[in-house]
């Protein structure tokens, strides 16, 4: 049977669900998840397979207006990612409609000649009533070729979904072999499996002024992997923050993100991680590096 294999650019405003919608398509973790808006800060891929068709997924950060330097980063990677896309898959929060973000968003989509999928997510805890309503509103905005509907969270419309965006993909070789989920470095993975438990467990308490990078990462002897982090912050407030009382909380985060790696990795993980105090690491040319993101001046 005739392969295919295609780009999908997932884009969307902050906290729309696009990371959780890329690992149900996926069928695993690749992206991570978390309530606070703005996780999301790199391209990142994940690789679904439907039948005779490869899906790429760029899950891009939330499409925003940004004034800091970083923050102009991460929304240059979300507009990055949709270029040379074959699809591009605009998810929208059900649960809160439409908005300035999105209006923004919308207008950049005018002119792209790309198939343009509009994805309702979050319906299983939207107002049904309005659903229709604001799938209605949005076409009228711009003229989708499709209007799914969908739950991330419970796998309502995920099938669908996947199956239209298989349809819609050119013949071509696939470009990664079928058992490969992710094009994200095993260095990259780490540092993400580390700032999810970063956000996770402190949330609000967390500045979004906060990065997680890896600064070594070695195999051992024995197979399993040694991993050093450091945690960047801009104040000392900061940074009693996330060591917790007695270094608890550091702990903590430490137990849970080596467990998550062990399962990603699929081997024993050795992780050491470090918190320090950088007034300007959002200034370092070398940080965007090490997490991914474009320099922007």
């Amino acid at each position: 049977m005739t392969q295919h294999c295609g780009l999908v650019a997932v884009i969307g405003a902050p906290n729309a669900g696009k990371s959780t919608l890329v690992n149900a398509l996926v069928g695993q973790k690749v992206a991570i998840v978390t309530p606070k808006a703005g996780t999301t800060r790199t391209r990142l891929m994940g690789i679904a397979i439907e039948g005779e068709a490869q899906i790429m997924l760029v899950d891009t950060p939330g499409i925003f207006d940004a004034t800091r330097r970083f923050d102009r980063a991460m929304v240059q990677a979300a507009w990055g990612g949709a270029q040379d896309s074959d699809v591009i898959a605009l998810v929208v929060d059900a649960t809160r409609g439409g908005g300035p973000k999105l209006a923004g968003i919308l207008t950049a989509l005018e002119n792209r000649s790309e198939p343009k999928l509009l994805i309702l997510n979050k319906v299983d805890a939207a107002d049904k009533g309005k659903l229709l309503a604001l799938a209605q509103k949005l076409n009228e905005r711009i003229e989708f070729d499709e209007t799914l509907m969908v739950s991330a969270t419970t796998g309502d419309g995920v099938a669908d979904l996947k199956a239209m965006l298989a349809a819609r993909l050119p013949e071509g070789p696939w470009h990664f072999p079928e058992d490969q989920v992710s094009d994200a470095p095993e260095r990259m993975m780490a540092a993400e499996a580390t700032r999810e438990q970063l956000t996770l467990q402190l949330h609000q308490e967390l500045p979004q002024a906060s990065a997680v990078v890896t600064e070594k990462y070695s195999e051992r002897d024995d197979g399993s992997v040694e991993i050093h982090q450091q945690i960047l912050v801009e104040r000392d407030s900061q940074r009693a923050i996330v060591l917790g009382k007695g270094g608890v909380r550091l702990k903590e985060i430490g137990s849970k993100a080596r467990a998550e790696l062990a399962t990603l990795l699929d081997r024993r993980v050795h992780l050491y991680l470090h918190v320090k105090v950088a007034p300007k690491w959002s200034d370092d040319r070398g940080i965007y590096r090490d997490i991914g993101l474009d320099w922007v001046d």
